[in-house]
């Protein structure tokens, strides 16, 4: 096959983005302008449903196709009910990315602080928000002979250091598990570790003058900080004909912050 590189198109595609209406310039955003811009009908699914709502018009109004859809991905009927929408309004389902995420909320407590209750929260929204939302639409992508899986997971995540990271980790778990699982249905499942990113939560968190920018500067290999935008590439490599033989993988995109050979 010779490349061509209309491979990274995505026209005729379906596209679900959760956590893709939340904080203003937010990844998810970056995400479904992003997935939209190279072909893709994007259902944003956000549990703000004003916000989802809003990256989608701001889809339609540059021409794309979007609908915005209110979704709780820690609830199996809240997920059916997004998928039911995407299947309706553009016919299946085709990308799935796993963005949503607790971080804000959860960075900052010592894990050892944790009560049992918060931990289930983050398992909740970080793991099994994924897995919720890879088993409802994976019937719809083998209908259709195939789909990509791309899960979030995080730098921060090499190692964990906080209970954040140990939910990013054990979400890469679940991505080289049903990247093996779903290879036989040609469906792809791969992962996208961000740096720090300047996404309105990244730059609530770490501030300039914080210790770990500090720390990040002194062991960096490029650049420190990077935009939402700048991981709008490394997604439509996963998302689309262009990365067909990458399964199981995570891409980190980070300056070079975690080196991994």
């Amino acid at each position: 096959m010779t490349f061509s590189i209309d491979q990274f198109r995505l026209d005729g595609k379906v596209a679900i983005v959760t956590g893709a209406g939340g904080r203003g310039n937010s990844i998810g955003r970056a995400y479904a302008m992003g997935l939209a811009a190279a072909g893709a009908s994007v259902v944003v699914a956000d549990i703000n449903e004003e916000g989802a709502k809003a990256v989608a018009t701001e889809i339609t109004a540059a021409g794309g196709k979007a609908l915005g859809v209110r979704t709780d991905i820690t609830d199996p009927a809240s997920v059916a009910a997004m998928v039911a929408a995407a299947e309706k309004a553009f016919g299946g389902v085709d990308i799935l990315v796993n963005n949503a995420a607790l971080m804000v909320e959860i960075v900052a407590t010592p894990a050892i602080q944790h009560t049992t209750e918060q931990w289930n929260r983050a398992f909740a929204v970080n793991v099994t928000g994924a897995l919720n939302c890879s088993q409802a639409v994976v019937p719809l992508m083998a209908k259709r002979g195939g789909g990509k899986i791309i899960n979030q997971v995080s730098g921060g995540a090499y190692p964990p250091s906080t209970v954040y990271g140990i939910t990013k980790i054990a979400l890469v778990g679940l991505t080289t598990t049903l990247a093996r699982e779903l290879g036989s249905q040609n469906i792809n499942v791969n992962a996208i570790a961000p740096g720090n990113t300047m996404s309105d939560a990244g730059a609530m968190l770490t501030p300039p003058d914080s210790p770990f920018i500090k720390a990040l500067e002194a062991s960096i290999a490029m650049r420190m900080r990077g935009e939402p935008d700048e991981l709008v590439g490394p997604l439509l490599l996963l998302c689309s004909p262009a990365g067909a033989w990458m399964t199981g993988q995570v891409l980190h995109v980070d300056g070079g912050w975690i080196i991994r050979p």
